[in-house]
C-alpha cells in the first residue's frame, strides 16, 4: 500500500511552502533519506527528504505549486524488506516525525496586529484538560491548529485536543477561542481589501504577467507583514570616517592573508553592538499575544543581502562575542552561501536587530523596511568625500549617511537618535571597536 510523504513544518512560523523542483522521477526507486523535492519558505530552499524506502509512484502537486504544511506531495510504494514487517505509523508518531524536522522554538512570532486575538480567565482555563503531549514533552497539535492559535492569542496547550492521543485541531482552536471572543480593537478592520489591476484598454498585448511565486512571493509577504506589525519611523545623520578609512586600509592587508576580505560591515557591527548595548529598547520585539515587550539580553544581528532571487537576511549569532575578524569572515560566508541559495532555515530567523548595505548601490539614503519582530534596522549607505566645515575652514572629509527606521511602540525618537549618534560616535573612533574585537 503506497504511503503519503507529507510537507512537514520546517519552523513554527511556516505554514506553507514552494515546490521549487522534484529530484525524482515517477517510477523511481528511493531510500530512506534521499531527497525527493527542492522547497523554498522563509526565503530559503531546503530539500525533503523520503521518510520511506521504495518507489516513487505519484506526484501529488506540481512545482510551482504552494503547498500547506502536513499536506501530501507524493505516494511511496514502501519497500516490504526495507520496512522491516513494521506496523503502520501512528497519527502520534508521524506528528512527532514532522515536529523533529525543526526546533521548537520559545519565540512567539508577531500576529497580526487586524486580527482579533482570544484571552481566556484564570477560571475558564482551570477547568479545561490540557492537550495531549508526545514523549518530548511538546503539544500534540497539528502545525494549522498552532498557526491559528497563534493568530487568537491562544495557549495550544490549554486546548482539549479531540484527535487521536489528545492532539489539537484546527477545529478545537477555534471552538476553545470562540467560547470567550475578544472583540477586535476599534476601528480596525477585520481584513484588508484585495488590490485588483485592471489593464487600460487597448494596452493588453504590451504587458506580460507571471505568477506571484518563489522569493519575490515570499518578501512581498514579509513586507506586508512589517507593514501591518510596526509603527515605522526614521531618523536620519552622518558620521565622519576618515579614521575608519584609514583603519581599514591598514587592516585590509593582514586580513587577505588570513583569507578574509575586510569590509566596513564588521565594524558597523561592532558599533551597533556597542550601541545597543546602551539603548536595549532598540534590541527589542512586542510579543503581541502576550501583550509583552522582550528585551533581549543577545545580538543576532541580520544583514540585507541582495541576491538575483530577492532580498535574504542571514543572521550572525552573538556577534558581541566575535572578534573582528571571525565577524568579516562569517559575514563574507554567509553573503556567499546567500547569494547561491544554501542558507538554512535556522540561518535566515532569530535576528534581534538588522542592517541592510546599500553603499556599493548608491543613493544617498534610504528608509529600510524593518525586519519584524525587530524593532529597527539600520542602513548604511556610500562613504565619499564631501566638503565640510571644520573650524570655519571648508574642507574634504570621507561622510557617511545612515538611517535607522525604527518601531515607535518601542523606541521613542529621542531614543533612537541617540542610539544613532552613539553608533556613529563608535565609527568615528575605530580604535575602540578594535578594543571590543580583542
Amino acid at each position: 500500500m503506497a504511503k503519503e510523504v507529507l510537507l512537514p513544518e520546517l519552523a513554527e512560523s511556516v505554514v506553507e511552502g514552494e515546490i521549487l523542483k522534484w529530484l525524482v522521477d515517477e517510477g523511481d526507486a528511493v531510500s530512506k533519506d534521499q531527497p525527493l523535492v527542492e522547497v523554498m519558505t522563509d526565503k530559503v530552499t531546503v530539500e525533503l527528504p523520503s521518510p520511506f524506502a521504495g518507489v516513487l509512484v505519484k506526484k501529488l502537486v506540481s512545482e510551482g505549486d504552494v503547498v500547506p504544511v502536513e499536506a501530501a506531495v507524493a505516494l511511496i510504494e514502501e519497500d516490504a524488506a526495507a520496512a522491516g514487517g513494521s506496523q503502520a505509523e501512528s497519527d502520534e508518531d508521524r506528528g512527532e516525525r514532522l515536529s523533529l524536522f525543526k526546533p521548537d522554538k520559545t519565540e512567539t512570532e508577531v500576529k497580526n496586529p487586524f486580527a482579533a486575538s482570544a484571552k481566556r480567565s484564570p477560571a475558564a482555563t482551570a477547568e479545561r484538560p490540557r492537550a495531549g503531549t508526545n514523549k518530548y514533552g511538546r503539544v500534540l497539535a497539528v502545525p494549522a491548529a498552532r498557526q491559528l492559535a497563534r493568530e487568537l492569542g491562544v495557549d495550544v496547550a490549554l486546548v482539549p485536543g479531540s484527535g487521536p492521543n489528545g492532539r489539537v485541531r484546527v477545529e478545537d482552536v477555534r471552538a476553545f477561542a470562540e467560547s470567550a471572543p475578544a472583540a477586535a480593537p476599534a476601528g480596525v478592520a477585520a481584513a484588508l481589501p484585495t488590490v485588483t489591476y485592471a489593464t487600460p484598454a487597448g494596452y493588453e498585448k504590451l504587458e506580460e504577467r507571471v505568477p506571484l511565486r518563489g522569493m519575490r512571493r515570499i518578501i512581498a509577504q514579509q513586507m506586508t507583514a512589517s507593514h501591518l506589525s510596526a509603527v515605522r519611523t526614521l531618523v536620519v545623520d552622518e558620521a565622519e570616517v576618515d579614521e575608519l578609512v584609514r583603519l581599514r586600509a591598514r587592516l585590509k592587508e593582514k586580513a587577505e592573508e588570513e583569507g578574509v576580505k575586510l569590509s566596513y560591515i564588521p565594524f558597523v557591527f561592532k558599533a551597533v553592538v556597542a550601541a545597543l548595548k546602551k539603548f536595549p529598547a532598540v534590541n527589542s520585539s512586542l510579543d503581541e499575544a502576550r501583550n509583552e515587550i522582550v528585551f533581549k539580553k543577545y545580538y543576532n544581528l541580520g544583514l540585507s543581502v541582495a541576491t538575483e532571487q530577492g532580498l535574504v537576511v542571514p543572521v550572525v549569532r552573538d556577534a558581541d562575542r566575535k572578534p573582528l575578524l571571525d565577524l568579516a569572515r562569517e559575514i563574507g560566508d554567509k553573503v556567499e552561501r546567500a547569494r547561491a541559495s544554501q542558507l538554512t532555515p535556522d540561518e535566515v530567523t532569530g535576528s534581534s536587530f538588522s542592517i541592510t548595505s546599500v553603499g556599493n548601490l548608491g543613493g544617498l539614503f534610504s528608509f529600510p523596511i524593518i525586519n519584524v519582530p525587530d524593532a529597527a534596522i539600520l542602513g548604511v549607505h556610500t562613504i565619499q568625500k564631501r566638503p565640510v566645515v571644520r573650524n570655519d575652514e571648508i574642507v574634504a572629509r570621507e561622510m557617511l549617511y545612515l538611517s535607522l527606521s525604527f518601531d515607535h511602540r518601542l523606541v521613542d525618537g529621542a531614543e533612537a537618535t541617540l542610539f544613532l549618534r552613539e553608533v556613529i560616535k563608535q565609527l568615528e573612533n575605530p580604535h575602540w571597536l578594535i578594543l571590543q574585537a580583542i
